[in-house]
């Protein structure tokens, strides 16, 4: 099949490679020219575990296009992959989505499908069914939500949990299951509103798990128990398992901190108020306040004048993606307190803290060094080497990442998170 992918980012990069992959020729069209050059030279723009290789294998049943109505020419499937940021009130901006559709309704063929990859509210297969028959366009819409993970987009797209689809016509449904049919997994096929109500409630049942877990290892601190202990526990009864149990400094990324908020309107505009997921947000932002202050607290109890080390800017390993990373938006609050913060991660860069070549340069008199990302990379630095250049001598462990005992044997004090008797 010929297929275009409208939007090189995260998703839609992903997208177009694993569909190369699986035998399509893929067109692209991006609207950013340096995103656009880098492609077309066979570079990939984003951090992502096995892209660079994907794309060099499959580059011969893909292309790049600069223009839309010349990426859409002759293809069947039109993939929208762009983004649906947070509008001024929280709600989803479909504004990105509405340009482009308007700009192909009277392009395409009449047999087009177009394949709504971005996270949409429910309703808007609906309403952009709607804006092509309004444009004189027989282009049919179909709900496909996305399900990557950035650090692990590559592994998803091949080898997914599910693959959902959301259409009126059975017809249109089986096309887009059909483009697949080398994968062997789970097909879950459904009307529109219910495949954008998936996405939603996937991501914000993950939000909620997270938050869970993260105000749990506030209760451990409290009464003395060791999260550590407490969520293998947990993890072992098959009706909760392991997954996403792990303390943090909260959500992030390009996803859940959106599509939580995004939820909140969509029940609002249906007159539902979503209590929970509300408690939900406001607990995560909690978390961050709470950590901000362990740190004030292991720098004597004012940050005046403080430097502090922060090993992790990107909202998790493996991605150099820092949109709402929980790690800068500490750096932030403790910056408006006076600390300095000097930072250090593998791929993430940032301009709103000061960056470091090497963990140890970060921590080069420091005063408090937080682990604020979960980089494998940060168990391996010697912490004896730390602490000759550090002038403090305390580690908060904001992703409990550092075995305390040799975070002790280097000569300094662990704070971790629910983990009161490490």
């Amino acid at each position: 099949m010929t297929i275009a992918v409208i939007g090189a980012g995260y998703v839609g990069l992903v997208t177009a490679t694993g569909l190369a992959k699986l035998g399509h020729t893929v067109r692209v069209g991006e609207a950013n020219e340096a995103r656009l050059e880098m492609l077309r030279s066979g570079r990939v723009p984003i951090y992502e575990v096995g892209l660079p290789e994907l794309l060099a294998e499959v580059s011969d049943r893909m292309s790049f296009h600069g223009d839309n109505k010349e990426a859409v020419d002759g293809a069947e499937f039109v993939f929208l992959a762009l983004p649906t940021p947070e509008g001024p009130d929280g709600r989803a901006d479909l504004s990105f989505i509405h340009a482009v559709v308007d700009e192909l309704a009277a392009v395409v063929a009449p047999d087009t499908l177009f394949v709504v990859k971005s996270t949409v509210p429910p309703g808007t297969v609906a309403s952009l069914s709607k804006r092509l028959a309004d444009r004189g366009s027989a282009g049919r819409v179909v709900s496909h939500p996305e399900f990557l993970r950035e650090g692990r987009a590559v592994e998803d797209f091949l080898d997914p949990d599910r693959i959902v689809v959301g259409a009126y016509d059975a017809a249109d449904a089986a096309r887009v299951t059909a483009l697949y049919d080398g994968l062997d997994t789970e097909v879950v096929v459904t009307d529109p509103t219910s495949a954008e109500m998936i996405k939603y409630a996937s991501n914000s049942y993950l939000a909620a798990r997270l938050t869970f877990v993260n105000t749990l290892s506030n209760l451990c601190e409290a009464v003395g128990a060791d999260i550590v202990d407490v969520i293998k526990g947990m993890g072992l009864d098959h009706r909760i398992g392991p997954h996403f149990l792990q303390p943090g400094p909260g959500y992030g990324g390009s996803c859940f901190p959106k599509d939580t908020i995004a939820l909140i309107g969509v029940a609002e505009d249906a007159g539902y108020d979503f209590g929970l997921l509300r408690a939900v947000i406001a607990a995560d932002d909690e978390q961050r306040r709470r950590i901000a202050e362990k740190v004030r607290q292991a720098a004597g109890g004012g940050l005046r004048g403080r430097r502090i080390a922060m090993w992790g800017i990107a909202f998790k390993a493996g991605t150099d993606d820092t949109r709402e990373s929980p790690a800068l938006r500490i750096a932030g609050l403790l910056q408006q307190e006076g600390a300095e913060v000097v930072a250090f991660d593998p791929e993430a860069r940032t301009d709103r803290v000061a960056m470091a070549p090497t963990p140890i340069d970060a921590a080069a008199g420091a005063d408090v060094l937080l682990v604020a990302t979960e980089w494998p990379d940060f168990a391996k630095v010697d912490l004896s080497e730390v602490r000759k250049v550090m002038k403090g001598h305390r580690v908060v462990d904001a992703r409990n990442l550092l075995d305390p005992a040799a975070v002790r044997s280097a000569g300094f004090d662990y704070w971790g998170l629910g983990r009161p008797g490490a």
